[in-house]
């Protein structure tokens, strides 16, 4: 089970786009036929298309502008996002399992948060890798990394992810020693 994220944002700009066209288009295509004054003038913008050449820049500017806004939708496309669910480990069932990487997320911070002498704990859930950043009000923080790290170590084995990732601790202490 490998989802990844839809691509709603530019498919919502693209749409956007299209539907301001579209209903600028219909608008002045009902004003044009009740008589009344548009508010594009038909007779005007194809004078003004009719005048352009192929060799002008705002020609070239247009055209290099459409090509870079297509190959990056195009890009968009094609290139996977990250992971919203992350794969468990299957068992000898063919049933696929996954934990969205927010509830991960909070999992794991909340194991760090349990660890005695951490008074804040953030992670970064990367597909390989957790990286820890933990806040400590301790004087002597000695020892808390590792400390971090197994409680990370204990809850990843009761998570059972397919691919186990690296965990990186870094630890804060709020007051100097």
């Amino acid at each position: 089970m490998k989802r990844r994220p839809r691509r709603s944002l530019p498919a919502t700009l693209v749409a956007l786009v299209l539907l301001a066209a579209s209903v600028l288009v219909a608008i002045t295509a009902v004003q044009m036929l009740l008589h009344e004054h548009a508010w594009l003038s038909y007779d005007r913008a194809a004078r003004a298309l009719h005048e352009l050449r192929w060799t002008d820049t705002a020609v070239l500017v247009a055209g290099v502008v459409a090509a870079v806004l297509g190959l990056l939708l195009f890009l968009c496309a094609l290139v996977p996002g990250a992971r919203t669910v992350l794969p468990l480990a299957t068992d000898d069932t063919a049933i696929d399992s996954g934990a969205s990487r927010r509830s991960y997320r909070s999992t794991l911070r909340a194991a760090a948060a349990d660890v005695d002498g951490v008074s804040n704990a953030k992670l970064k859930v990367k597909a390989r890798s957790v990286k820890a950043v933990v806040r400590t009000r301790r004087t002597n923080p000695a020892g808390l990394a590792e400390t971090v790290e197994d409680s990370l170590a204990h809850r990843l084995d009761q998570i059972a992810p397919a691919r186990r990732p690296t965990v990186k601790i870094k630890l804060k202490a709020v007051r100097s020693q």
